[in-house]
């Protein structure tokens, strides 16, 4: 209630004052490519010896903005747009304190959503988002109008962490830097005939800077806790003439570790046990594993550039590169048993890793003895236990590093009321994984504690054609009529790791032991029981993560042709209406045919209303169909195998695996307009997506002695592993409202800016595979993002001075598949919470601007996990038994809590 309390007063305060920040207007219409010759691709709307903050002054009025994406005319506005469009400005994205262009979107628009990601395996380093609760390969992102290439990582981390992208290969869009985008246009409609497979939820379309100067930014900042220090410095520069134009922006960025867990029960018994080895626990003294931020640093770049043919065309270019590291903390493993007492006075077992559990006996069976048989051992002194080489048990960090290259070129122009662009598209994104302070428990003594686990690589190639043509039929506005074609080449890759990574080795199955019972003389020891840990056979692989194999290691490609046709048209002054169809072909499943129509009609003065419906597809990726990887899982903290096989793998078909087809998607739209004063606007819409045949990972197989006697290839998983893998197995109706509201105003001499964009989202499985969805994700389907999201900014600015507040509304979500139902106990529902951002901000010698602001102003968290369900409370450290305090995929705003931060722009 006092942290309630403080943000609303905060909230108050700042409206009585009229303070709040800029605030970019966030509808408007997203156009498809091609770009008009003009380059009407948003621009920072602020004069380029104007401080970011002045951007509202400079600005036009609300409804002005021209928008590129939904249509191929160069005259619509946000206004006057048949399709609903967020325009986000330059000055709110590189206003926000997030280096990641992720965590910046997920502040901004109401219905996009990511998880914080903690310890997911691969997907800690390449997160997957969601847009109106659909995956990320579900939402087309495009630079200038073309399409940005696919990320290397196909998502097949189980859990909440990736509940609503779990199974996509979706865009790294963490890879742009945010000083690199003129602005930002958000397409909340399906537009999959215009822009082809992926665009059923919406298009994301980053338009690049061109305009000329200089500019300088630097920030710092940490979180309340005092770690993840956030460093990040950027620059842009650009020139302009009657030749053309370049823009260049580079960034890096250094950001530490947080940690908002407790230890282990199973580490703090060790410390007390054994004080003399408690220095030797992971991370001393802090907690074994961290459940936080992981550390990570990078370098990002853009170019942007154009050289003027003629007076009527040019020759452009524009690029991406950028390349990170992070390092994962994942989940520690006990040298030791104990036991700890829960909240409920249950004393429970903190079991140890089972490998510290055997002895592996060295001493091999004397060459030609007919007693002591080839391949055996003797029963001896000369033993290994890994005690000796982690005395204090081990927590494995996993390391990830990914490199994006992403380049177009092109050659567009106008003739009188004809245009034409064409171009190509190379890209390629890479992530290559490796881990330290491991082991393969099957080499026993011999094993690495470092291992490379190979690259994965995802490679796109595009061609694109695109023509318009302004025909006047006596209509009150002409005719556009478009048309283009497009290739597209996908190439998914995995590479070889090293041997130990993915290998058995010798003591993959149980030691055959003896003892010598006379000289030269040896007996078979026979266990006194089945369970014993004498030799006992060993899981294969890196703990953690298996790395590819040769025999999985591969290239797969998949090869499309597109053509699309589109009219438009205003039939009367009020009436607009517009028209898309399009065909694809695929050399992996076949053909596919979309289409949409939408409309706007002028009420009034003030008031419209539109409308729109279309058809949609989803191509599976090579990435999807082809991928291969094994990671260790953990159940009430047992540890077991999880394989992820392709679907004409061997594995997969034992267990019914089937080619993967298209997803398929209805989507309908009905929403207003209004302009009720001068400066103010305000949009409503609607919406309902209806998508069929989803891709998605299957339940678990568990793996059994059969299962492994048929396919050894299961052997890295073994006998009581799992096996998934993608098929199509779901269907969902996503249902929706949208209401964006914009005012600019003045008090006394100070400039005021509103913005209020709000977000109900209703997604409902109506039909599924059993095998494909579990009840848990089932639920998280349907309530991991927050049914209701709102975002209010204010900004009040009077000459060289501004400030900002942005109050942020999460509604309660729930996270089923990492603390889901059991024995009839109910899913813990994680409350709705008030989020508060403040940003003070100077401008002094004209050119340099000082802001500081806090993310979180008043510290606010995602509830604690309660002792319910699968969760156990324990005392002794006050978390779970692995260290757990909040839901680990950070719902919707993470669990850091509260960031401080100061930032130096200059700007000439």
């Amino acid at each position: 209630m006092i942290k309630y309390t403080t943000s609303t007063v905060a909230l108050a305060v700042a409206l009585l004052s009229g303070s709040a920040a800029y605030a970019a207007r966030p509808d408007s219409a997203l156009n498809a490519a091609p770009l008009p010759l003009q380059d009407t691709a948003p621009q920072d709307t602020a004069p380029q010896d104007a401080p970011p903050q002045d951007a509202a002054a400079a600005a036009t009025e609300p409804g002005s903005d021209i928008v590129i994406l939904g249509t191929r005319r160069t005259d619509r506005t946000l206004a006057n747009s048949p399709s609903p469009v967020d325009v986000i400005s330059a000055a709110e994205l590189s206003s926000q304190p997030a280096a990641n262009m992720l965590d910046a979107l997920k502040n901004i628009v109401p219905s996009f959503y990511v998880g914080q990601n903690s310890i997911s395996d691969a997907s800690t380093f390449v997160r997957s988002p969601s847009l109106r609760g659909l995956s990320g390969d579900q939402v087309l992102v495009m630079l200038n109008g073309k399409r940005y290439n696919r990320s290397a990582l196909v998502q097949v981390y189980g859990g909440s962490d990736t509940g609503l992208g779990r199974g996509a290969q979706g865009p790294d869009i963490s890879a742009i830097p945010s000083l690199a985008i003129g602005n930002l246009q958000v397409l909340r409609e399906g537009a999959t005939a215009q822009y082809g497979s992926d665009a059923i939820a919406g298009v994301l379309n980053y338009g690049l800077r061109q305009d000329q100067g200089i500019e300088l930014v630097g920030r710092a900042g940490q979180y309340y806790a005092g770690d993840g220090e956030s460093y990040q410095i950027a620059g842009n520069a650009g020139l302009k003439g009657d030749w053309g134009f370049i823009n260049a922006t580079a960034e890096y960025v250094d950001e530490g570790q947080t940690s908002r867990g407790r230890t282990r029960p199973s580490a703090a018994n060790f410390a007390q046990n054994f004080p003399a080895l408690a220095s030797q626990l992971p991370n001393y003294p802090g907690p074994v594993q961290i459940w936080g931020n992981s550390p990570s640093h990078g370098f990002k770049s853009v170019l942007n550039a154009a050289i003027n043919v003629t007076p009527d065309s040019k020759l452009y270019f524009f690029g991406n590169f950028a390349q990170s590291k992070g390092n994962q903390s994942f989940n520690y493993r006990a040298p030791v048993s104990s036991t700890a007492v829960d909240s409920n006075g249950v004393v429970r077992n903190q079991g140890a890793n089972g490998a510290f559990n055997n002895t592996f006996f060295l001493t091999p069976c004397p060459t030609g003895n007919a007693t002591c048989q080839a391949g055996g051992f003797v029963r001896d002194g000369n033993t290994f236990k890994f005690g000796t080489l982690y005395p204090a048990g081990f927590t494995p960090r996993f390391v990830g590093k990914t490199q994006e290259l992403y380049g177009v070129l092109g050659y567009k122009g106008t003739s009188g009321d004809f245009s034409y662009d064409l171009s190509g598209t190379l890209a390629r994104n890479k992530l290559s994984l490796s881990m330290y302070d491991s082991a393969n428990f099957s080499y026993g003594p011999a094993t690495q504690t470092s291992f490379d686990f190979g690259d994965l690589i995802q490679k796109e190639v595009n061609f694109n054609a695109d023509f318009t043509y302004a025909a006047d039929l006596g209509f009150a506005a002409p005719l556009t009529i478009s048309a283009g074609g497009e290739f597209r080449k996908e190439t998914y890759e995995q590479t070889a790791g090293d041997l130990q990574s993915y290998a058995a080795g010798p003591y993959a199955v149980a030691q055959r032991l003896y003892d010598q019972t006379a000289p030269g003389v040896y007996t078979l020891f026979t266990p006194p029981s089945p369970n014993t840990t004498l030799g006992a056979p060993q899981g294969v692989g890196a703990s953690g993560y298996a790395g590819t194999s040769p025999a999985t290691a591969g290239k797969f490609d998949q090869k499309a042709y597109a053509a699309y046709v589109g009219l438009e048209t205003d039939l009367t002054e009020k009436l607009t209406v517009g028209a898309a169809g399009r065909y694809e072909h695929y050399n992996t499943f076949g053909s596919a045919w979309v289409g949409k129509v939408n409309a706007l009609y002028k009420l009034v003065e003030g008031l419209s209303v539109r409308g729109s419906f279309g058809t949609g597809f989803h191509a599976p990726s090579p990435g999807q169909s082809n991928v291969s990887i094994v990671t260790t899982s953990f159940n009430n903290g047992n540890a077991f195998q999880a394989g992820t096989y392709p679907v004409n793998s061997a594995p997969a078909q034992y267990y019914g695996a089937q080619p993967l087809t298209p997803e398929k998607s209805t989507n309908y739209g009905l929403g207003v307009i209004l302009e009720p004063v001068r400066s103010m606007t305000i949009t409503v819409d609607g919406y309902q997506i209806d998508l069929r045949n989803r891709i998605g990972l299957t339940s678990p197989f568990i793996v059994n002695d059969a299962a492994v006697a048929a396919q050894p290839a299961l052997l890295p998983v073994g006998v009581g592993g799992q096996v998934q893998y993608f098929t199509n197995g779901f269907k969902t109706r996503t249902r929706g409202v949208d209401v964006v509201a914009t005012y600019r105003t003045k008090l006394s001499e100070a400039l005021l800016n509103f913005s209020l964009a709000y977000n109900y989202n209703d997604t409902k499985v109506v039909d599924f595979d059993a095998r494909v969805v579990s009840t848990a994700q089932l639920i998280d389907a349907e309530n991991l993002a927050p049914k209701h999201r709102i975002v209010f900014n204010a900004n009040w600015s009077l000459d060289n001075l501004s400030f900002n507040v942005r109050e942020n509304y999460y509604s309660s979500f729930t996270s089923a598949q990492d603390y889901g139902q059991t024995n009839g106990v109910a899913n813990q529902v994680f409350g709705g919470k008030f989020v508060t951002d403040l940003e003070l901000s100077y401008t002094f010698a004209e050119h340099f601007t000082l802001s500081v602001g806090a993310q979180n102003f008043t510290d606010e968290r995602p509830d604690r996990l309660a002792a319910t369900g699968t969760v156990q409370i324990y005392p002794l450290t006050g978390g779970t038994s692995d260290g757990q305090v909040y839901p680990r995929s950070g719902g919707p705003f993470g669990f850091n809590g509260g960031f401080y931060y100061t930032r130096l722009r200059v700007k000439y």
